[in-house]
């Protein structure tokens, strides 16, 4: 069974899905693939525990302070190559950013191939179904463009400044995936 509930954020109101244990979803209103990932209806429940220790991590982040991904249950539902993209996201520490073709580096030499598609990583950064919490918006096009947040384009900013990154080399894309 999956449960929701909804948290109101600095950029909007946001839906919050879990299993009984596990946070399995957070998305923002209009989010490309909002839901997706979850293979039955959820019903409301507000008291969910995992939902009270989520509500206040996302408080802490949004207050400024810096919470990490350990500290809560996550349960991304996805493929493989799916989770081990979204592991790679879990380790990009706050306030830095990395671009696709970085994590498809890195995900080429855990593979152990020579090369791996920026694009197949771009899909896969762009299923996360657990936005800001597995930092996807900390994810960059390698000429410095914002492109690719399935949350838009000034959810992705309001997140960066929030965590102080120094946003003058990067610029918005005058056409894109998630403008």
């Amino acid at each position: 069974m999956y449960y929701s509930t909804i948290y109101s954020s600095p950029i909007g109101i946001v839906t919050l899905a879990c299993d009984e244990d596990h946070l399995v979803g957070l998305w923002m209103e209009g989010q490309k693939y909002f839901g997706a990932t979850i293979p039955e209806a959820m019903s409301v429940n507000n008291n969910m525990p995992v939902f009270i220790a989520a509500k206040e991590w996302l408080n802490r982040y949004f207050s400024g302070k810096k919470p990490a991904v350990s500290e809560l249950p996550l349960a991304p539902i996805g493929s493989e190559f799916r989770q081990r993209i979204w592991k790679i996201l879990c380790d990009i520490p706050y306030g830095e950013i990395i671009t696709y073709g970085d994590i498809a580096k890195i995900m080429a030499v855990k593979m152990n191939k020579d090369t791996m598609s920026s694009q197949a990583v771009g899909g896969a950064v762009g299923h996360n179904p657990i936005s800001i919490i597995i930092p996807c918006h900390r994810v960059i096009g390698s000429n410095g463009s914002l492109t690719g947040y399935a949350g838009g384009i000034k959810a992705k900013m309001k997140l960066l400044e929030l965590e102080g990154v120094d946003m003058s080399n990067l610029f918005v894309p005058k056409k894109g995936t998630a403008i």
